[in-house]
């Protein structure tokens, strides 16, 4: 009897150690939201008290935006999408090739970029950056969905996968205007790169190859076909009805099928030989920006958060100055 009355005693202490657990949670989380809302409160009421000097700092910020807008060179960018002809792999190297331009410009390195790009001296001034990043397929229907212009993808993300076969090239320049000149100093660059070359005419030389041995199969599997429709039906007694007959038949379209698939793989490849024989190529061009880079936006989405950022924290100071230098003399 003792053991049993222990066992409930030790049961009924458990059931209250929960309760005022959860009590005390509840207290807790009660303090926190009253904590909330009364600073909530006191935050609202301290903005509309204070409305004049914070809607003057808003108001700086924009003055503050526009004269820096005003003041400073115009900036555009564009972009242009290559398809990579050579093996998916390669793209990698595509796009660290291309961004060996991107260096160029960090390092403001005119004289490489010249050599690079073979343009004149006015071309080459007027160029800021030259970038390339990735297309992503965010649902991998085989679609471009976003250009990763932040190098931010996750690799390990199942539902999206870089475009193997593409590039976005990003340039901002300080004019809108002969962006012919620089699409093709970027496309002389790529094929200029003797690997690159290499690589290309191994890959014509390997499909011009496959074409070859996919027409000698077209043609032995035509004749099979001939064979088996004329000669070989010409000594089959028909049974039943006709019924070997119609086996036969049947056997002829199943090679006819094959000639098809044949015949599709041959076209597929003679299409990439002809339209996608160069190493690159052009999907979207340069299209002229008419919207700079750097306008009131650029600026704005900078200057005035910070401008009432800035008003406000010299609010609070005062404000709470007294606090301030209790805490100041006390320390």
């Amino acid at each position: 009897m003792s053991e049993n009355t222990t066992n409930n005693k030790n049961v009924s202490n458990d059931e209250i150690d929960l309760l005022d657990l959860f009590r005390r949670m509840g207290s807790t989380l009660n303090r926190w939201v009253k904590s909330l809302g009364r600073a909530f409160l006191i935050s609202i009421v301290f903005l509309l008290k204070n409305w004049l000097p914070l809607g003057l700092s808003i108001i700086a910020g924009v003055g503050i935006s526009f004269i820096f807008k005003f003041n400073s060179e115009s900036l555009y960018t564009t972009d242009l999408v290559l398809r990579n002809n050579l093996p998916a792999r390669i793209t990698t190297d595509l796009v660290a090739h291309m961004n060996k331009l991107h260096q160029y410009s960090l390092e403001n390195n005119k004289e490489a970029l010249s050599e690079a790009l073979v343009l004149d001296s006015e071309s080459i001034n007027s160029l800021v950056d030259i970038s390339a990043f990735w297309i992503i397929d965010m649902r991998r229907d085989g679609n471009p969905d976003f250009v990763d212009y932040k190098n931010k993808f996750d690799l390990f993300d199942t539902s999206s996968v870089m475009m193997l076969d593409r590039l976005d090239i990003r340039v901002i320049s300080k004019t809108n205007q002969n962006l012919f000149l620089l699409r093709d100093g970027l496309l002389r660059y790529i094929n200029n790169d003797s690997l690159f070359q290499q690589r290309n005419r191994l890959r014509l030389k390997q499909n011009s190859e496959m074409i070859r041995r996919l027409y000698y199969d077209i043609v032995l599997l035509d004749s099979l076909q001939k064979i088996k429709y004329f000669v070989e039906t010409k000594y089959i007694k028909p049974q039943a009805g006709g019924q070997m007959i119609f086996l036969q038949e049947q056997k002829t379209q199943l090679i006819y099928t094959d000639i098809q698939t044949l015949y599709r793989d041959k076209q597929d490849l003679e299409y990439v030989q002809e339209l996608f024989n160069g190493i690159t190529t052009i999907l979207s061009d340069f299209s002229a920006p008419s919207i700079r880079l750097n306008g009131f936006v650029y600026y704005g989405k900078v200057i005035i958060p910070l401008c009432f950022g800035l008003v406000l924290l010299i609010l609070i100071i005062l404000a709470n100055i007294k606090k301030l230098r209790e805490v100041y003399n006390k320390y």
